[in-house]
């Protein structure tokens, strides 16, 4: 596993509540799941299963005639998905510890393939949508989540890359982040009838909150261009990004977007 990889696998290790995180998970999973007509006999593949809070209500719909597998490169995610599959007494489903990156299956495999809240974590996402396309049943669903484009202070953190040292930072919001560019690399994968739902949604934060704080920080499945900065120039950087976000403030704090999209087309 390369260093990339560690690091997401150690982020998601040290969760271990992770539903417990607040009601944005539940509630993306649940949108989702809601986003496709599912039936009973059909097999789904759940790509980033995490704890299972799109799997488990998936093979719940699908009933015994079914089948969902889900995968996670996470042993501490999937630990906390058997739990609750053991909870619910559920026969129908798999839960895989693998990287979604190499996995493989036959052609024409599943009805349905969902990835929630994790598509931008994955290193090639041209080649993984034709991947998901050649899984699929024809007629099949492929439906994700992914940030807009602006989530996360994604498009300040560009800029202050930008004017600062001239490159283009490979951020993870990248490359979709808009409804126009899902479509462009759907297509490209040989989807069709694509659909793709803007949620708004994010808070205030006030400046001294350390969420809204970056120092290059942060995950870059394409690159990561700030490796070869200093630590003097890093600080340059900061300081930089701090000075961005103080223009953004206002009497209710510094506005946080993340804005998610809703993704779904089908083969």
């Amino acid at each position: 596993m390369d260093n990339y990889k560690q690091q997401v696998t150690e982020f998601f290790n040290r969760r271990t509540a992770y539903d417990q995180e607040g009601l944005r998970h539940p509630r993306e999973a649940r949108l989702l799941l809601e986003s496709v007509p599912l039936q009973k006999g059909q097999r789904i593949l759940d790509i980033a299963t995490g704890t299972g809070l799109v799997a488990i209500p998936a093979a719940q719909k699908v009933s015994l005639e079914g089948y969902v597998i889900g995968v996670d490169f996470s042993p501490v995610m999937l630990h906390q998905a058997r739990q609750k599959i053991e909870a619910a007494a559920l026969q129908n489903i798999e839960l895989m510890e693998a990287d979604a990156d190499c996995i493989d299956f036959k052609d024409n495999n599943f009805d349905v393939i969902f990835c929630c809240s994790a598509i931008t974590y994955l290193r090639d996402i041209p080649t993984t949508l034709q991947r998901w396309y050649r899984f699929l049943k024809q007629e099949g669903f492929v439906a994700f989540t992914c940030p807009a484009e602006t989530a996360y202070m994604a498009s300040i953190q560009v800029k202050v890359c930008a004017n600062l040292f001239g490159f283009s930072l490979p951020h993870i919001n990248e490359p979709l982040g808009t409804p126009e560019k899902c479509h462009h690399l759907l297509g490209q994968a040989g989807f069709r009838d694509i659909q793709v739902e803007t949620e708004p949604s994010g808070e205030y934060f006030s400046l001294s909150d350390r969420r809204i704080s970056w120092n290059g920080s942060g995950f870059y499945p394409r690159g990561n261009p700030l490796l070869e900065l200093s630590q003097e120039q890093l600080a340059q950087l900061q300081a930089e990004y701090r000075a961005e976000i103080e223009k953004l403030a206002t009497n209710q704090g510094v506005w946080y977007d993340t804005t998610t999209l809703f993704v779904r087309a089908r083969k």
